[in-house]
């Protein structure tokens, strides 16, 4: 009975929120799933759908990552098979990748089929430096593939072709693909539909290994997407994902969803605002809204977590008076967050007192101010008053008062 684990979207480099210790997190998650459910599990062979990388040309603290994980697989005699996806195919106008590279060096298999463009046949057998598929000791031939973005469906169809072409193997065929199925996730673009990938089923796939969508999901039996290691946004957080430990037996494929692995716990919060706070107490709904998380238990401080909160609503004064640097700043104290991030998300309050079409300028000016005072939650139970104030003001200007009279006249209006 072959077993194997399956992974996609490491991502291992990845650089985003810009701190180093949110990039060790790629690596310590493809280290501890490696170790409990490839290296414990004693399975028969690893294989990895694409995007072993976050980028095309990656870092030597990168490459060294990657080798102590696969270093780790090839002391426990366990084979890996990988293919390129979008984040770590080789650069355009070059020949080689990194994952060629590792490959080379023998570090893993890098399945690649032919060009038959240059005479290549689409699938040869694996011979030890390159190859489109091997067959393995455990009684299965593992078929790879490239990143083929929108002639994906085209080049199904081909690889169905090339396979059904082939002498018998195994008894059991796996094939890693990188790309999408529709229907997935919102706002995604060129996914394929259930029917482009059935010409596989018909070549005699028994397991498709995707990647590519960073969220876990399976179709039909037969195909399968774990999901990225770890979260790359805060929006991820929410999907379920992990590493597969398969099983192929005489019953059928067992495929097992594993999530117990290293990974930075991340939290949402939220703050909605109404525009009658000031902004003292929208500032302390914020502190106060992370410290009952803390209470609770959602956030822990002794884990240094990933928060976000998010402050949505109304206003009631300029929204640029919140300070949101210094504010994040207390906040991240608060939770000892690896990373916090504070989105600050409203609009200003806004009052249209309806003016009749023959309203005089006077009664526009009065109109105006209030509106604009009434929108301020510090100004607005004297907004009457203080409207009448600045078109008084305006009108000891239009007089030509000296400037410190002017000065003087607002403190008074203001006291």
């Amino acid at each position: 009975m072959p077993r194997f684990l399956h992974l996609a979207d490491i991502h291992l480099g990845f650089d985003r929120y810009d701190s180093k210790e949110r990039t060790k997190d790629f690596f310590w998650a493809l280290q501890d799933a490696i170790q409990k459910y490839a290296v414990d599990e004693q399975v028969d062979f690893v294989a990895i759908a694409g995007d072993l990388f976050e980028h095309r040309n990656i870092q030597p603290g990168t490459l060294n990552q990657a080798k102590i994980c696969l270093k780790m697989l090839q002391e426990a005699n366990i084979p890996v098979l990988a293919i390129e996806g979008n984040h770590d195919n080789r650069p355009y106008g070059t020949q080689a990748s990194w994952l060629r590279y590792l490959c080379e060096d023998g570090w893993l298999i890098l399945l690649e089929p032919g060009n038959p463009a240059l005479g290549e046949p689409l699938y040869s057998p694996w011979d030890g430096s390159q190859g489109g598929y091997i067959d393995l000791d455990c009684g299965v031939r593992v078929f790879g593939s490239y990143w083929y973005g929108a002639s994906a469906p085209r080049a199904i169809a081909n690889l169905a072709e090339a396979i059904q072409q082939l002498p018998p193997g195994p008894n059991h065929a796996v094939m890693l693909f990188h790309h999408g199925l529709e229907g997935q996730i919102a706002r995604y673009q060129g996914a394929l539909r259930y029917s482009d990938l059935l010409p596989l089923k018909q070549a005699g796939i028994d397991y498709l290994a995707l990647g590519h969508i960073h969220k876990h999901y399976t179709q039909e039996g037969w195909i399968f997407n774990p999901g990225s290691l770890e979260a790359n946004s805060i929006e991820e957080s929410k999907f379920e994902r992990g590493v597969y430990l398969v099983e192929i037996n005489q019953s059928g494929i067992r495929a097992e969803l594993k999530r117990a692995y290293y990974q930075r716990a991340i939290v949402q919060l939220k703050v909605t605002v109404r525009g009658q706070e000031s902004l003292e107490e929208v500032e302390a709904a914020a502190i106060t809204s992370l410290q009952t998380a803390i209470q609770s238990g959602k956030v822990d401080p002794e884990v240094a977590p990933i928060v976000e909160l998010r402050i949505e609503g109304q206003v009631g004064f300029d929204r640029l008076d919140l300070d949101t640097r210094k504010l994040q700043q207390q906040l991240q104290q608060i939770s000892k967050a690896l990373i916090f991030l504070l989105k600050y998300n409203v609009d200003t309050v806004e009052y249209a007192s309806p003016l009749s079409e023959d309203a005089s300028r006077l009664e526009v000016e009065q109109e105006v101010f209030t509106d604009l005072l009434a929108a301020n939650n510090t100004y607005k139970k004297r907004a009457i008053e203080l409207a009448q104030g600045l078109i008084d003001l305006k009108d000891l200007q239009f007089q030509g008062q000296e400037e410190s009279e002017l000065y003087e006249f607002v403190q008074n209006l203001l006291n």
